[in-house]
């Protein structure tokens, strides 16, 4: 990936930073948040400065999706997401204490907790002392903390001196517990309990230019079971109905920047009807996909469902690289480099395991829609090794529909396991030994590549492809397998002639087109354009999923209903 592409993902995360507009709580009973944007400034010193080693840090750190929480010394893990903010980030302003003292905060539907620097804030900056400007001012300003004494309703919780930790790839925010008044629009919600920051990843969120997050995901995620804002609100009867609305607006020569409505749906903000789907399991706000379609034509993947979340705090648009393999009651996941672990009961038997494990393969449908979009990526020797090996063996035998597709690659002896089983002897003996072993890293790669291109060619297949044309496709793909960086380069010339990506949501189809899912930055000569979708994985117990950030959301229009335990899509006006 080039110097100018590595500016223009910086020149992204900087691109549309949303400040707060107005409040207001409107004659229909709703409390709106409105987002301000401001446009990147590309002479931004900062900016320039990410492109040092510490910016590669810094995007590495955003890019990671393995957050973890705890509450003083408990053994639980709580998963809390800090996510990707490339693209773009929707503030709000809200109030702690009495006086209110605000924030600028992420309302982020993929965590719970409330959190914002504790006026013992302190940080692990490197700077130089010739950065000065937009580098000091940020640190002075996180450190116009929340400050207790100056509120006449702080009160320290019961369990003082419990300490909470929120750890998010390469930094971890930690500090306490405190209860005190929070104020959302013109709502006042009362004995909020919030955690006051003491130690923060100082360079992510220096560049991110926010002061703390707001979670609106479920209890279940909270860490230290702590009651959720929007709980709270419901509770004490602050809104309308248990609902809750994201209007996000994308179109960046547009000064407004979207708005969060509480208590209900906006009508003006959406087109149609939303198509609303279950919420399947408490935590995020997740619900079952169908299957991914490129260009009209099914991928396959999903055909039998995929979890999904609707996600306000990840800009793109991410599927995962673990793939499930079912095993009857559970699951194992392959997750490369050898790691097949147990979800859910069983990984509790592997206390020395620390997500994230590092990832080899890359999720099938990722790699198909890269290629259709013609985003870069990167070159697979064991995938073109398998393909000239047996790829002509894997399409005879998807061919004669003599063995299950499940099966083939254990039947060519590429992979050690039974696809029925998903278990092969040597990983028994591992899983009775409660240790985790690598047994051939190489091996392991050949079998991720050899299933992938199983599903490839099964997706050819079904569009009626010769055999010629599936080993060239199959081929083609094995060149633009996603960057280990996250960062998928694409023409900004050839926009017009991309296809259309769609997800099934709800037994109805979703379409994106390329001015949608690209993110663009710069005119003419200088623009650089980047795809809005990437691998990302979500670990054991609560993935794999696929994440629907705000490249999804910006097109459609979504609502949280709390009360009848749902989400609802439409078209954004």
């Amino acid at each position: 990936m080039g110097t100018k592409l590595r500016a223009a993902v910086v020149g992204l995360f900087f691109s549309f930073l949303f400040f707060p507009l107005v409040y207001s709580a409107s004659n229909d009973g709703f409390v709106r948040i409105g987002l301000k944007k401001m446009k990147f400034d590309q002479n931004n010193r900062l900016a320039a400065r990410l492109e040092s080693k510490e910016g590669e840090a810094l995007r590495a750190s955003i890019r990671k999706y393995h957050p973890r929480g705890k509450l003083g010394d408990a053994q639980d893990t709580d998963i809390v997401a800090l996510k990707n903010y490339m693209d773009a980030q929707y503030f709000g302003e809200i109030g702690v204490g009495t006086p209110p003292q605000k924030f600028t905060v992420i309302f982020d539907t993929g965590s719970s907790n409330l959190w914002v620097p504790s006026s013992k804030c302190y940080f692990s900056v490197p700077w130089d002392a010739h950065l000065h400007g937009d580098v000091r001012i940020r640190l002075c300003r996180l450190c116009d903390c929340y400050k207790k004494l100056v509120s006449e309703l702080f009160a320290i919780l019961l369990h003082a001196g419990k300490s909470a930790e929120i750890h998010y790839g390469t930094g971890a925010i930690a500090g306490f517990f405190s209860k005190d008044n929070v104020k959302v629009g013109d709502l006042i919600v009362k004995n909020q309990e919030f955690i006051e920051a003491t130690r923060e990843p100082g360079v992510t969120f220096l560049v991110a230019k926010f002061d703390g997050i707001l979670g609106l995901g479920f209890r279940e995620i909270s860490v230290g079971n702590s009651t959720p804002v929007w709980y709270n609100m419901v509770k004490q009867g602050l809104v309308k109905e248990p609902v809750f609305s994201f209007w996000l607006n994308r179109k960046t020569e547009e000064e407004e920047g979207g708005e969060l409505v509480f208590g209900g749906v906006d009508p003006n903000h959406y087109k149609g009807k939303h198509t609303y789907v279950p919420v399947t399991q408490k935590g995020y706000w997740q619900f079952n996909m169908g299957d991914v379609v490129i260009d009209g034509k099914p991928s396959g993947y999903c055909s039998s469902g995929c979890a999904a979340i609707a996600d306000s705090g990840t800009s793109l648009l991410a599927g995962p690289t673990a793939r499930p393999i079912a095993t009857g009651s559970s699951h194992l996941y392959h997750y490369g480099k050898g790691i097949i672990i147990y979800s859910s009961d069983a990984l509790s038997s592997f206390p020395s395991l620390s997500p994230p494990f590092p990832l080899l393969s890359p999720q099938p449908v990722i790699t198909m829609i890269n290629h259709a979009i013609g985003a870069s990526g990167v070159v697979s020797q064991e995938c073109k090794a398998v393909v000239d090996q047996y790829g002509q063996t894997i399409m005879d035998l998807l061919l004669s529909e003599q063995a299950s597709p499940k099966k083939i690659c254990s039947q060519i002896g590429v992979c050690t396991f039974d696809g029925t089983r998903g278990v092969s002897k040597g990983i028994e003996s591992v899983v009775d030994q409660k240790n985790i072993r690598s047994s051939g890293l190489h091996d392991d790669a050949m079998c991720s590549v050899c299933e992938m291109t199983v599903v490839w060619m099964q997706s050819q297949l079904r569009q009626n492809q010769t055999q010629d044309r599936i080993l060239n496709y199959v081929n083609e793909l094995c060149e633009r397998l996603p960057s280990p960086m996250g960062e998928s380069a694409v023409e900004c010339g050839k926009i017009s002639s991309m296809p259309k990506v769609s997800f099934t949501i709800g037994g109805k189809v979703f379409d994106l087109s390329a001015k949608e899912y690209i993110l663009k930055v710069g005119e003419g000569a200088a623009a650089q354009c980047i795809s809005g979708f990437t691998a990302l994985d979500v670990p054991p117990p609560r993935g794999p999923l696929w994440i629907l950030g705000d490249v999804f959301m910006g097109r459609y229009h979504t609502v949280f209903d709390y009360g009848n335990l749902r989400i609802g899509f439409a078209e954004a006006a």
